[in-house]
């Protein structure tokens, strides 16, 4: 199967203008993403989509491939969906995320693994670490999975309620927002119209659970700090 990996990279970000292109001892993050994410074994094509001509010089400026998208997508699954569209021969898409700078090419690659099984459409990535400040955390997304490993639900509170359990363990799953998808699902999601859970959550996968999409959950212990702040820098310098 052929693979084309997609970095989402939006210059006008509400919470960090200009955040693709911050120095990171010498780098733009764009390019620590780029060139982390071509370290996978699995990605036939790497390319950064983006609404930005400044992005766009930047990667083109260290050899990295860019495609000047639409302004006007919602999310990375739609800016995804369009740049698709340009790429027909290729069968699976990993939506790769624009502000991870110590992006794993592991982790990547262990996402595209679940698509060795014929019957995942969209897979996604799960940590097994949930804290008692992460169950509060509305920042933190927690993942309840069926027997098959396929999500039941997504949320921003710790669902489910555990007030009548027995016990007050339960095996909560935190998200990790990295997307693979086939390209004929992700054209299908990319115009399903929004729903009410979703727009309750403000989580776009809620929309594809509604309309019966099967999301694949993969579970993996390797993480790697974002940068979605200013203030997340210089957490993630310390790392590079």
């Amino acid at each position: 199967m052929k693979v084309l990996g997609i970095i989402p990279a939006r210059y006008d970000s509400s919470r960090f203008p200009g955040k693709p292109l911050i120095d990171l001892k010498g780098k733009t993050m764009i390019q620590r993403v780029y060139e982390g994410a071509s370290g996978s074994q699995l990605i036939d094509k790497l390319v950064v989509a983006t609404d930005d001509q400044r992005i766009i010089a930047e990667v083109e400026s260290f050899g990295g491939n860019a495609i000047l998208t639409k302004n006007t997508h919602q999310s990375g699954t739609d800016r995804c969906a369009e740049v698709l569209s340009q790429f027909p021969a290729y069968e699976l898409v990993i939506n790769i995320q624009g502000d991870e700078p110590l992006v794993s090419a592991e982790q990547l690659d262990q996402l595209l693994g679940a698509f060795l099984d014929k019957t995942v459409q969209i897979a996604t990535l799960v940590h097994p670490d949930v804290t008692p400040s992460d169950l509060l955390n509305v920042n933190r997304i927690k993942v309840l999975a069926d027997h098959q490993q396929n999500a039941i639900y997504f949320s921003r509170s710790a669902v489910p309620n555990m007030h009548y359990a027995k016990v007050h363990h339960f095996p909560w799953l935190r998200h990790i927002g990295l997307y693979a998808y086939r390209s004929a699902v992700l054209k299908q999601i990319a115009s399903l119209a929004p729903c009410s859970l979703e727009q309750a959550e403000s989580l776009e996968q809620l929309r594809w659970l509604y309309y019966g999409y099967k999301i694949r959950l993969v579970q993996t212990h390797i993480e790697t700090p974002n940068i979605d702040v200013p203030e997340d820098v210089e957490k993630v310098l310390p790392f590079l």
